[in-house]
């Protein structure tokens, strides 16, 4: 399975990944590796209906025109290629702190490709840059992706924003210019000096609009909400999945289009998390990659780092989390550990396709519209950049 992702072309037959990943549950069912119980279980509903809500906001956001209106008030002082690839950057790397590194995945993918078309710029150097700053920028949060929402609640973590904000903030800004060093470095001719034309096109549907607005603002409110409540010390009051399904609410009950929207969300991809779920809880119960983690690693922050890292690749970093975490806390790990355990299990996003869901994402949802990115396309500038990335936060870490 893992060798189809990576080459995803049999003869003359481009296969999606979604295809591979249904092919590879299905098979696992079929020869009775997992039961049909089991298979359910391990389908993690939260995840679902999160990435159903935001998919909905997300395809609002496109039928509506006002990611379009989004994108002229983002890039319309842009000149440069090198300005549009630091806004991009910035932009996405600190939204995905705020609104989680999907959400901003399923958003941010079909204005990288409209901007890449309009002016004939390499849509492969604009979904790098959008996976790998919203990646990047989601390690700063508790809420900027699943594995750090774990790490800060099952740790039982008081004021995880702040612990975060502590120790990760300063070197993941100093990673997310690395990165786009690393971008200039492999797509310099891109980075060529040529104006880019600031006239992109603000048509939007106004009524429709306004219902999108309102979606947006209900995601800002209530995650500003738990943000200063967590600060407070009461908690996350309202769930991750609660709120999209909040914010998809108007769209789905006030919009004229909620048909047209239903149909236009991206449902390959939810097959394909559907179809992970059950992949890996029956690899899960093999025990196979259990057996590879000492308990003697918790006690290093070098190899908390490297371990969150590669075996994120083959696992997924979110139930890799769930079994490295409870051994740092028996361990009597301290929080510099739990954040390298957060830092190392995300930055593994960056080294190939498979080491981040949202990576996935932004492909499926780039295909859909004519673009793609290979898995060796991704890797070659993936693996230079995750070593300098793990490097940064090691010292920063080692010093806490």
């Amino acid at each position: 399975m893992f060798l189809l992702i990576a080459v995803r072309q049999v003869g003359r037959f481009r296969i999606r990944i979604w295809q591979i990943m249904l092919g590879g549950a299905l098979a696992v069912l079929a020869t009775g590796q997992i039961t049909i119980m089991d298979s359910l279980r391990a389908i993690n509903l939260e995840v679902m209906v999160f990435l159903f809500g935001m998919f909905v906001v997300g395809e609002g956001l496109v039928t509506s025109g006002y990611l379009g209106c989004i994108a002229h008030r983002l890039f319309h002082r842009t000149i440069t290629v090198d300005r549009l690839v630091i806004v991009t950057m910035l932009c996405m790397g600190i939204l995905s702190a705020l609104l989680m590194n999907d959400t901003v995945a399923i958003i941010g993918t079909p204005l990288m490709v409209a901007i890449s078309k309009k002016y004939h710029i390499s849509p492969k150097l604009l979904l790098l840059s959008l996976a790998i700053a919203i990646t990047t920028g989601s390690v700063l949060s508790p809420i900027g992706n699943p594995q750090n929402l774990l790490v800060a609640v099952n740790s039982g973590m008081s004021s995880p924003f702040v612990k975060f904000a502590w120790h990760l903030a300063l070197p993941t800004m100093i990673n997310l210019i690395i990165a786009y060093a690393i971008l200039r470095i492999f797509y310099k001719r891109e980075f060529r000096p040529l104006p880019l034309d600031n006239g992109l096109p603000v048509t939007c549907d106004s009524r429709f609009m306004h219902i999108c607005q309102c979606s947006l603002g209900i995601i800002i409110v209530l995650v500003a909400s738990n943000v200063i409540l967590s600060l407070s010390g009461a908690g996350f009051f309202v769930t991750i999945p609660l709120i999209a399904l909040c914010a998809a609410a108007p769209i789905l009950l006030f919009s004229e289009k909620r048909v047209e929207v239903v149909r236009g969300i991206d449902w390959y991809t939810l097959v394909f998390f559907a179809a992970m779920f059950v992949l890996m809880e029956s690899v899960w119960q093999t025990g196979v990659f259990q057996s590879f983690v000492d308990v003697s690693v918790v006690s290093s922050v070098l190899m908390v780092l490297a371990t969150s890292v590669v075996i994120s690749q083959f696992i997924s970093n979110v139930p890799f989390v769930a079994l490295f975490q409870p051994m740092i806390l028996q361990a009597g790990g301290s929080t510099v550990q739990l954040m390298a355990l957060a830092a190392g299990s995300t930055i593994a996003g960056n080294l190939t396709i498979l080491g981040a869901a949202s990576n996935v994402i932004i492909i499926q949802n780039a295909e859909k519209q004519g673009e793609t990115l290979t898995f060796w396309e991704f890797a070659r500038v993936g693996i230079p950049l995750t070593i300098l990335q793990v490097a940064v936060y090691a010292v920063f870490l080692l010093v806490m």
